[in-house]
């Protein structure tokens, strides 16, 4: 991937919306397929939710849907993508700026309603590329907006990440790539 930006959103989207992937215990990925958002109880509204539109990045943190109980269905959430942009715009980056003390990021931080990080990208054997994958914290204000706003649909895809788990785990990387979603340089910033 030479000539790769060293940070570049890249994710499956049209002109309406945009897909992120979260991962989820059965009783949270239950409601939220029957209900097409995410319902609380079991969801929780309070707290930090990160989104991901990187595939592949959700698979390393998920482990493939295998880690644990708690990310074991993997959720593909189609928004819309004003909603995906008003998050880019009213976050901060997840770690304080070099020389920024530490009041100052306090305030920040309080400001914000959404946090940016930006970790290595993955390849299909979950080791870290050298550019980087944007993953999104939504606060309490953020994800209020989340799930009464922008979701417009959510899919159950661990039945899919399980099947290239299996094609990368017998050799077969090139199926294993084609069976993957076609993510693509997101237009933003």
């Amino acid at each position: 991937m030479d000539g790769m930006p060293a940070r570049q959103i890249r994710a499956q989207y049209d002109d309406r919306v945009i897909r992120v992937y979260q991962a989820y215990s059965d009783a949270i990925a239950d409601s939220a397929l029957e209900r097409q958002t995410f319902v609380a109880p079991p969801f929780k509204m309070e707290r930090m939710t990160w989104i991901k539109p990187s595939f592949l990045w959700m698979m390393y943190r998920a482990g493939w849907g295998e880690k644990e109980e708690g990310q074991k269905r993997i959720l593909a959430v189609d928004i819309r993508r004003e909603g995906f942009e008003w998050a880019l715009t009213h976050g901060c980056d997840s770690r304080a700026e070099p020389g920024m003390d530490a009041a100052a990021w306090e305030q920040l931080k309080a400001r914000s309603p959404v946090r940016i990080q930006w970790d290595p990208e993955r390849d299909l054997l979950l080791r870290p590329l050298p550019h980087r994958a944007i993953q999104i914290g939504l606060g309490r204000e953020a994800v209020r907006a989340y799930v009464d706003e922008w979701i417009q649909g959510i899919t159950d895809v661990t039945a899919q990440a399980h099947a290239i788990h299996a094609l990368v785990k017998a050799g077969k990387m090139e199926e294993a790539q084609s069976a993957l979603p076609r993510e693509r340089a997101y237009p933003w910033g």
